[in-house]
């Protein structure tokens, strides 16, 4: 197939097989699959820069700042390993470290625009609007198609608290943070999922002092308990004042500050800070679509209603969603995933097949990259336990294993789950390189391995990697000893 690129569509009227509404991570890996599945294929988006969240404003980004910032913690606890700072004025350059992230940006964005603009499918610039089942408009332009995928990707939530608007009090979104080139002093983060977190811990380490409010019991609500708490010690011990289980009452300024009201432990609390950053969540990118004239609506919470056994349709059997606009799984491997089946049906659609491939979630993988980084596959202790499932729980902790002790670690642990027979379910890591360690363990889940052959699997001595060992032993002692206990009674 001939590539097609937008100087070389000109008609008023643009007919393709399938049109993909977003080039991120989603749309493009569907673009490529549909191209690839012999379909005449175009990739609509009107960010003003192309490359998708993942690489501009998520991802890649904030790993880099946190890839200083992280650096400048060990620096500065380089005392605690004999090393001495010969420097006099040791200390992060707040300018060089986000020149840096847009360097690496930069050239990111820069490999996926020529994907984009040289791949075998059409890329039309510009906003898509539906305008009937089968058409958009993208500045005045119709383009039809027999089949549409969805991969608009996400933008930050909106939550009503009373006062925290931006005509009001004024706040920075997880965009705003990664524009700033002078760091504030202080800063209250609303909300510590993974985006909270990651900018609380970034800020802390190079010397604003933070304060972090969360609505639920815990931070990174998606992880055990006894493995987040670790996380917190570690935040704690940065500085970071950490409020849980709290209930937002209003925002306000306060002469050149702004000021948060909110309940606390039964009592009303104020705290003030120079700015607020709003990480309370984002919803699929979809106002602009004008979905009602496709025959989709947009449920409560903002999603698009897709069915993953029908391959990622949504309610018009011709359109297809992938990625955040999906929001399954709002990840770039699974959107990645996601693109693909999605654009494998939408193809067959376009091009006379009726058979449906349905989408496959692969096990559940999450990492937060602060410091201790936290990770975890498969199921939880309490994602099991509310399936009813009798599971078998052990856990084994950073700060007591050799290499780990080497390296400084001073909070984390490593935690399995697994059923009655051994089999493992899932597993946690707290600590140095989680997010590394975390992959030894998908494999292992994927094929169904039981904690009795993780812990007959070598490792070698002193890594971190053997720490996973000691809870799978454990675990092998409780179900081999089950097992003659039973023998016994029989």
């Amino acid at each position: 197939m001939s590539r097609a690129t937008s100087s070389s569509v000109s008609s008023s009227v643009s007919r393709f097989d399938v049109v993909i509404l977003g080039g991120g991570s989603a749309g493009y890996a569907a673009a490529r699959t549909a191209a690839a599945a012999g379909a005449k294929t175009a990739v609509v988006d009107g960010a003003r820069k192309l490359g998708g969240l993942c690489i501009l404003r998520g991802c890649m980004p904030t790993k880099a700042l946190l890839e200083s910032a992280h650096r400048w913690h060990d620096i500065v606890r380089a005392g605690e390993f004999g090393l001495r700072l010969k420097s006099l004025a040791p200390g992060p350059d707040a300018k060089a470290i986000f020149r840096r992230k847009d360097r690496l940006i930069a050239d990111f964005a820069g490999y996926r625009v020529k994907q984009l603009e040289n791949g075998p499918f059409a890329l039309i610039r510009g906003m898509a609007r539906f305008v009937g089942p089968h058409v958009v408009e993208v500045d005045g332009r119709r383009i039809e198609a027999k089949a549409f995928v969805i991969a608009t990707g996400s933008e930050t939530a909106s939550v009503p608290v009373p006062g925290l608007s931006q005509t009001e009090t004024g706040y920075l979104t997880s965009d705003d943070a990664l524009r700033l080139r002078a760091l504030p002093k202080s800063l209250i983060v609303l909300g510590a999922g993974a985006v909270g977190v990651e900018f609380a811990q970034f800020y802390a380490h190079l010397g604003t002092k933070v304060t972090v409010l969360q609505r639920s019991p815990q931070i990174v609500k998606s992880f055990d308990p006894d493995a987040v708490a670790e996380l917190e010690k570690a935040f704690r011990d940065d500085g970071i004042d950490l409020r849980t289980g709290t209930t937002l009452l209003s925002v306000r300024r306060k002469g050149k500050r702004k000021e948060v009201t909110f309940r606390h432990d039964g009592k009303e609390e104020r705290v003030a800070a120079d700015a607020i950053l709003n990480a309370l969540g984002r919803r699929p990118a979809l106002a602009s679509l004008n979905l009602p004239a496709a025959g989709i609506a947009v449920g409560e919470n903002g999603k698009i209603a897709v069915d993953p056994k029908r391959g990622m349709r949504t309610r018009a059997a011709h359109i297809f969603a992938a990625g955040d606009a999906a929001g399954l799984h709002e990840v770039v491997h699974a959107a990645i995933a996601q693109g693909e089946v999605a654009a494998r049906n939408a193809a067959a659609l376009a091009l006379g097949s009726k058979k449906t491939i349905p989408y496959a979630d692969p096990i559940p993988l999450e990492i937060v990259f602060t410091a201790p980084e936290a990770a975890r596959a498969g199921m939880t202790e309490k994602e099991a336990r509310a399936k009813g499932i009798d599971c078998l729980v052990a856990s084994y902790p950073f700060n007591d294993h050799g290499k780990a002790m080497i390296m400084g670690a001073k909070h984390g642990l490593v935690k399995l789950v697994a059923d009655r027979k051994g089999k493992l379910l899932g597993g946690q890591y707290v600590g140095p390189h989680a997010a590394d360690l975390i992959h030894e363990l998908v494999p292992l889940l994927h094929y169904g391995a039981t904690a009795a052959e993780l812990a007959a699997m070598p490792h070698y001595h002193p890594t971190l990697a053997e720490i996973l060992t000691y809870p799978a032993e454990e675990i092998a002692d409780v179900v081999k000893s089950a097992a003659t206990q039973k023998k016994k009674v029989r």
